[in-house]
């Protein structure tokens, strides 16, 4: 079937993908069910964009300028030709491999509120290897370690400048975008430790995505809506409004502890609605269960749950 082009305007859908088609990597603006891969159009500039999207988040605001000329001086019929259907490719995490993915513990007030505990503060940090990320559709291994496997919808920060001690008023400026972020947890394991690195760090553990979109085409990262779904069931539907520290007063924070780096991950914590936490008794993930975190303007996060195959 042949792919139809739609003459969209680009300032209202700037969600920029990573994919593989034909065993090759590439990155593009997603249109509906479209992508217009952007190394197709290098005619609309004087100059070639870079040729892997980390290149273009490292190159912050002038990458975004460069997606946007890109898709706006080039013609339709460059467009056209550039322009494949998403059944035809496979979307990757859209940052495989970020310098560093911090996380923040507590940072909605329902979330506290269902844990019987008092809203911090300052932010709660702590870290998630990179190891552990993996992108659209790709399963969610429990290991044979995890009894207590649960999901948590978040809103992730995608730094496209570095930066320290970033004030809050400056912190928009180093932010190339959004995506969606999952901080699967084993419960038992992060329980019984009294600490998070070990329940929160196995492989698999931070699905991102489908999509990275860019921070000019978001006014308010602070009133978005959060949901998770389990196997279609609303398990999570909150705001972003209901956190404890906006967006940018937690990249004003973050930068005084450590310096932020080009593709550096920032998930912004949950809300209210994790299994662990539900009534009347817990409800965990298991193997065949499909877990979706869609954040609003962004889009729908899916991962299945799997289990883990022994080696012979």
């Amino acid at each position: 079937m042949p792919v139809l082009y739609r003459d969209e305007r680009v300032s209202e859908a700037m969600r920029l993908v990573r994919y593989l088609q034909s065993n090759v990597e590439s990155y593009g603006v997603l249109l509906d069910h479209e992508i217009t891969c952007l190394l197709a159009l290098p005619k609309a500039l004087k100059y070639f964009p870079p040729l892997n999207f980390d290149d273009l988040i490292t190159l912050g605001s002038r990458g975004m300028e460069m997606a946007d000329q890109l898709m706006r001086n080039s013609t339709k019929t460059e467009k056209r030709s550039a322009t494949i259907s998403l059944d035809d490719v496979t979307l990757l995490a859209p940052v495989l491999s970020p310098p560093k993915i911090v996380c923040l513990g507590l940072n909605y007030k329902d979330h506290a509120e269902e844990q019987g505990r008092k809203t911090p503060d300052e932010p709660v940090i702590f870290m998630k290897p990179r190891t552990a990320i993996i992108g659209p559709d790709r399963p969610i291994v429990r290991s044979r370690l995890v009894k207590q496997l649960d999901y948590e919808a978040e809103l992730a920060i995608v730094i496209g400048e570095k930066g320290k001690e970033i004030p809050v008023s400056e912190a928009r400026k180093h932010i190339f975008g959004y995506t969606a972020f999952n901080d699967v947890s084993a419960r038992d394991i992060q329980f019984k430790d009294k600490q998070w690195t070990r329940g929160k760090s196995f492989d698999t553990f931070a699905p991102i995505g489908p999509c990275i979109t860019t921070v000019n085409q978001i006014d308010d990262p602070n009133d978005l809506g959060v949901s998770a779904r389990v196997n279609g069931e609303l398990r999570q539907d909150s705001s972003t409004k209901n956190m404890v520290f906006g967006v940018y007063e937690i990249v004003h924070y973050i930068s005084q502890v450590m310096t932020l780096e080009p593709g550096d991950l920032i998930a912004t914590g949950t809300p209210a609605g994790v299994g662990v936490f539900m009534k009347p008794k817990p409800r965990f993930l298991s193997p065949g269960d499909l877990v979706e975190v869609e954040i609003e303007k962004i889009g729908t996060l899916r991962n299945p749950v799997a289990k883990e195959v022994q080696s012979s």
